[in-house]
């Protein structure tokens, strides 16, 4: 049975999240909930509503009803020191050279003295180092997203929204964040990540969230859902199956 998001509950909880563009329904009465330290798959077909429901939860986009939170706290204007959303289109500042975006990060959130050393370890391990000083409009897109997931890291918000992020990464740079996602996990982050690339689901993810039309059709572990399925089955068979 699936638990339902409590005031109890820590981490992120989506309460009953409603979206309505006119007539067309984006996500209809969603609830689910992310633990910190957890890493949470957001799974669908396409237009099931995987990124409706992120920007909602980030502030972008302004929900039609329903309920978001933060430990029991709703999030409101500052949702920012919560909450950091990585796009499935990376926007960077397009005169900022790849470190400046590290510098501007590191003051905003006013992070201690000592930053710098991590921030460097960030560029070494996503082949960032000879962009170092590269500004934001010459960087490719792969490495525009690696800049904004230094950039997240290093910012240290407790809950990360990720948008397809190994789309657009090569494979050193799908190695790395994977490495860095279980890293996360281990600090007490709540990790939620928008994916269609099954198997990245399947090695990353504790639990997965499954959306079909803007609706939950299932949840759980992900050995969970293959053995409700039959023990023989892949996630990608669950998926399916369940999508159908």
């Amino acid at each position: 049975m699936r638990r339902m998001a409590t005031e109890e509950t820590s981490g992120l909880e989506v309460r009953g999240l409603q979206k309505r563009y006119g007539n067309l329904v984006a996500v209809q009465d969603l609830s689910f909930f992310v633990r910190p330290g957890e890493t949470v798959g957001l799974l669908g077909p396409n237009g099931a509503g995987k990124t409706t429901t992120l920007l909602c939860i980030a502030g972008m986009v302004r929900p039609s009803g329903g309920e978001i939170r933060w430990n029991g706290q709703l999030l409101g204007l500052e949702r920012g020191r919560s909450v950091t959303l990585i796009a499935e289109t990376p926007e960077v500042y397009a005169m900022l050279t790849v470190w400046e975006h590290l510098v501007f990060v590191a003051r905003a959130c006013r992070l201690r003295e000592g930053w710098q050393r991590r921030a460097q370890e960030l560029l070494e391990r996503l082949g960032l180092s000879e962009q170092r000083d590269t500004l934001g409009e010459a960087l490719s897109k792969g490495m525009r997203q690696k800049t904004l997931i230094a950039a997240s890291v290093l910012a240290g918000t407790p809950a990360l929204l990720l948008d397809e992020p190994m789309i657009g990464l090569d494979p050193r740079g799908q190695r790395e964040l994977r490495g860095m996602l279980e890293e996360l996990r281990r600090e007490g982050i709540a990790v939620l990540i928008s994916t269609h690339l099954l198997e990245s689901a399947e090695a990353i993810c504790d639990r997965v969230v499954i959306l079909k039309q803007g609706r939950l059709v299932a949840e759980g572990a992900v050995d969970d859902l293959r053995q409700r399925r039959g023990s023989e089955k892949s996630l990608e068979d669950a998926f399916l199956e369940i999508t159908q």
